[in-house]
């Protein structure tokens, strides 16, 4: 008896200082002590990658990232676009669950496109099997075609793909039934040649819908979106459920010259036209920069992130509207997502928001949205200081800022990024292009708590394969079952601001250690259920019985 007394007079003054010490330390970093916040140590330096993206005023927008695996090793590559630098690859050689590390890979990009790159995107057009690469360029923009061994030629005149001489700041991406290659969304600034340039009329955009026989693409006959808002992202997406893909874009400019953002119908065998007001179409108007998209509740009705100059909105579809109906209400301000002031320092101008992305970052299950932050240059309007947003999500749906907590706070100008898992160890890490300033890489190291370093929750990756067109799915989405929980993620070309990856798609499970997978195939057909351990780089194939694992070398 007085053994148990003493032990457990030693135990609660313990785990009353565990407590206060958990509390002191979310007092510093200002997070909930309930509340699981990554460690991201910065290690670009170390990893080996140098990198900037410069350049003058028609750089202000722009530098983008493309993640994914060029050399067949299922690590994510790097291709940096640098302004009027040149872009660069870096391959992954991180171990499994170590120290970040990059291999710049020399003249990998064709001299003739390196320069002048404001944004890139990864995609196997040619079905090929080899990772193809799309430069977003101020004049022509450029296709890679991808080969062995990180390979990569000029392919427009191949793919009869006229590049134009445009200021391109967008990208998306699809596959349309029956069609042997993808649709490609190209998203244009201002117009150079116009009155008042630089800061004059906004230019088309453009819709490049295939032709050509197997093997060969034919981008010959585009379609000029008109009127264009000047784009700075766009994302393929399946708003209604419909099994068609509509084309969303948010626009920085000429919302006083009576603009705003756009959604596009992009139906079969017909040319694409534009939602208005008499179809449901809410008026938006913003200094749009980014977009994300995610499904929150697993309702199959995607929610919205839309970056701006001021605030983030978070657009889900209204409740009140008609049927099928394009009618959204922000639900930002009560969810805590607007992020429209810098949360660190003491500039309470407001904030200028680039790349959105949603990812589990602390693998609880719940989707996290981070935001690439940065001043356009020296706008006096704006906040100078404006640390990019780590917003965690939370059980009731709402989120809280971690930015500061996790590390991320650094006084860079953010644009770009790229949130994958770069050394395999189940841990998102997270690559930002900053303008006129060093490349941020960021390791995800686990959970800091006052006494260290705590792994996670649990997690799955998953990589969809199928024969023939569309090798890699684009356009499917992964539901993801455990317990009572449902997660459903997709994978898409497009979005962000000039970034785009491709590769294992990422899933958090909390505490789930089973999981129940479903795939809807792109053309709306839903596989068979795959019973899988978590923890687990999961591969499954088109009509195959059972999932099978990947398991990274161990070094």
């Amino acid at each position: 008896m007085t053994r148990y007394v003493l032990t457990r007079a030693w135990i609660l003054p313990v785990l009353f200082a565990a407590i206060a010490s958990e509390s002191a330390l979310a007092q510093e970093v200002g997070t909930s002590p309930a509340m699981d916040v990554p460690d991201l140590q910065e290690q670009a330096s170390l990893a080996g990658i140098e990198h900037r993206y410069n350049g003058p005023w028609e750089y202000f927008v722009g530098g983008g990232a493309a993640a994914f695996d060029c050399n067949g090793d299922r690590l994510p590559d790097l291709v940096l676009a640098g302004g009027t630098a040149a872009a660069k690859l870096y391959l992954n050689r991180s171990p499994t669950g170590g120290a970040l590390k990059f291999e710049h890979k020399a003249d990998a990009i064709p001299a003739s496109a390196a320069k002048k790159v404001t944004g890139l995107y990864p995609l196997d057009i040619d079905n090929d099997g080899f990772m193809d690469l799309v430069l977003l360029r101020v004049g022509e923009n450029v296709i890679l075609k991808g080969g062995p061994d990180c390979s990569f030629a000029k392919s427009n005149r191949e793919f009869v793909f006229d590049g134009g001489r445009n200021w391109t700041t967008a990208f998306a991406a699809t596959f349309e039934p029956d069609r042997l290659y993808p649709t490609l969304a190209f998203g244009n600034y201002v117009d150079r040649s116009a009155p008042g340039s630089p800061w004059g009329t906004c230019h088309d955009n453009f819709l490049f819908r295939p032709g050509g026989q197997d093997g060969q693409p034919d981008y010959s006959e585009p379609q000029a979106l008109s009127p264009g808002y000047c784009a700075l992202s766009m994302i393929f997406t399946d708003w209604n459920r419909s099994g068609e893909p509509a084309l969303r874009i948010t626009n920085d400019r000429q919302y006083y010259r009576d603009g705003q953002e756009q959604l596009w119908r992009v139906e079969p065998n017909r040319p694409a036209r534009p939602y208005r007001a008499a179809d449901g179409w809410k008026r938006v108007q913003i200094w749009g920069m980014g977009i994300a998209e995610t499904d929150l509740d697993a309702d199959g009705y995607p929610e919205y992130a839309l970056t701006s100059m001021g605030d983030t909105k978070l657009q889900t579809l209204d409740e009140e509207a008609e049927d099928n109906r394009p009618a959204y209400q922000d639900i930002a301000f009560e969810r805590g997502a607007t992020a429209h002031r810098p949360y660190d320092g003491d500039d309470l101008k407001p904030s200028t928001g680039w790349h959105a992305e949603f990812a589990d970052f602390n693998n609880d299950g719940r989707q996290d949205l981070f935001i690439a932050k940065g001043n356009v240059e020296q706008m006096p309007d704006f906040a100078a200081y404006d640390p990019d947003n780590l917003l965690l999500g939370q059980f009731d749906g709402s989120f809280y800022e971690a930015g500061k907590a996790a590390g991320i706070a650094l006084d860079r100008r953010g644009r770009g990024a790229v949130i994958t898992d770069f050394n395999m160890d189940g841990l998102l890490d997270l690559a930002v292009i900053n303008r006129e300033a060093p490349l941020s890489l960021f390791r995800n190291r686990g959970t800091r708590t006052a006494y260290g370093l705590r792994p996670m929750g649990n997690w799955l990756a998953v990589e969809l394969q199928q024969d023939g067109v569309n090798r890699n799915a684009v356009g499917a989405s992964i539901a993801v079952k455990s317990g009572n929980e449902t997660r459903v993620r997709k994978i898409q070309i497009g979005g962000g601001h000039g970034s785009g990856r491709l590769g294992f798609l990422h899933v958090g499970t909390g505490t789930a250690e089973r999981a129940e997978i479903r795939v809807k195939w792109p053309d709306g057909a839903w596989s068979q259920p795959y019973r899988v351990f978590t923890n687990n780089f999961v591969v499954i194939r088109r009509g195959a019985k059972t999932a099978r694992y990947w398991y990274p070398a161990e070094e």
